[in-house]
């Protein structure tokens, strides 16, 4: 989509506060800027980190793309209906660059410099995850890894399996995106943490690799309850288990079940070992791990 109005009367105003050597930041005040800047002979398509402060949503990434940026930040306006706030970051994802939202309560909106200066990242894409972005990063540190993108990413781990805890006996928890990728080394031995509904089709794939104790999504628990399904017949095949809540983890990402799930439901063998509905995840993973 190329912009077809006229830029603002006042102008825009452009800051470069990062040069190395041909990379830089640019600093905006709003979306809409980014396809005037794009315009100036001085511009540097595919060299530019954009930071700014609108929201960073699919429309302002559309204005934000015009650009070619190498990197782009904007404003996650507290997410809003339906993700809008942050829809932008998966647009950026799928042409494969990275892209973060700042905490709308760190910055004024349509104020470039306090986003630069005082921005706190709260929601990031895969690929800005790939180069070490996380949220709680500051603005700034996000763009400087953005200026330091190599220039091929090596694929993403879509397995992601992660150990975050061993006892003394050698039982570990582990992080995964799916049930499906565990191994054989889990087997009566290691609590999974998955990032899949905890519906029937994985009955088996539980019962098939019987991991010492499992924490899957209750997939917004559905008709029937149908999300946490498996809870019971894994429970009669002596494995304990729960579901954590869909608003609180992300599905398709085993670490965010480790790291920010609360327990939404649980079958009775883990509930008699003391695993409680509002419980967190990582609590409820290590009562499971250390019985």
């Amino acid at each position: 989509m190329a912009a077809t109005h006229d830029a603002p009367s006042g102008g825009i105003e452009r800051r470069f506060p990062i040069e190395r050597g041909q990379r830089r930041v640019v600093v905006l005040d709003s979306s809409t800027h980014a396809p005037f800047h794009a315009k100036e002979a001085d511009a540097r398509p595919g060299d530019e980190i954009i930071v700014n402060a609108s929201y960073a949503g699919v429309y302002c990434a559309v204005l934000v793309n015009e650009a070619k940026p190498l990197g782009a930040i904007g404003v996650d306006c507290a997410i809003g209906k339906d993700g809008a706030g942050i829809q932008g970051l998966w647009y950026f994802e799928a042409l494969g660059i990275p892209a973060a939202a700042a905490d709308i309560m760190s910055v004024e909106l349509g104020n470039g410099d306090t986003l630069w200066n005082d921005g706190v990242i709260s929601r990031v894409n895969g690929v800005a995850t790939q180069l070490g972005i996380e949220p709680g990063m500051t603005v700034k540190r996000a763009a400087e890894l953005m200026l330091d993108k190599p220039a091929e990413l090596p694929a993403p781990d879509y397995i992601a399996r992660k150990v975050h805890f061993e006892t003394p006996e050698g039982r570990q928890i582990v992080s995964m995106n799916s049930i499906i990728d565990a191994l054989p080394e889990d087997t009566d031995r290691n609590v999974l943490c998955t990032a899949g509904h905890t519906g029937r089709s994985v009955i088996d794939y539980i019962c098939d690799h019987r991991p010492y104790g499992f924490i899957c999504s209750d997939g917004g628990f559905g008709r029937n309850e149908s999300g946490t399904a498996a809870l019971e017949p894994t429970a009669a095949a002596g494995i304990p288990g729960a579901s954590v809540s869909v608003q609180t983890a992300r599905m398709g990402d085993g670490l965010s079940t480790y790291q920010d799930g609360v327990i939404s439901a649980a079958n009775k063998l883990a509930l008699e070992l003391g695993v409680k509905i509002g419980m967190p995840a990582k609590e409820a993973a290590r009562i499971l791990v250390e019985r």
